[in-house]
């Protein structure tokens, strides 16, 4: 397996993008709707079957939300790589605070 880090990905992932995929109406409401899909995937298997997701399902559209963040954080000139360093930062800050399980963007 070739293993890929998170620069080559966005990269790779903004070259298959359609010219008229580039816009931000688009790729953020097709992102909701790629993680609503991840949402269903375990909703039906709440319903179906006792809560066993697909895997080779779940990872499909685990990697179309990927996609669409990765194109979107492109197209606003953001570096997938420093948008994960400071999602950890700030949850290791919120941890650290004793406020991880609390609520709202600023705590």
């Amino acid at each position: 397996k070739r293993r890929m880090n998170l620069r080559e990905y966005q990269e790779l992932a903004a070259r298959l993008a359609l010219p008229t995929a580039l816009n931000d109406q688009y790729l953020s409401l097709v992102l909701a709707g790629e993680a609503g899909e991840v949402a269903s995937l375990f909703a039906k298997a709440v319903r179906d079957s006792g809560n066993q997701v697909n895997r080779d399902s779940l990872k499909k559209e685990l990697g179309d939300v990927l996609w669409f963040v990765a194109v979107l954080a492109e197209h606003h000139h953001m570096d997938m790589q420093d948008v994960a360093i400071a999602n950890i930062n700030k949850l290791r800050s919120r941890q650290q605070r004793g406020v991880l399980g609390g609520s709202g963007d600023e705590r």
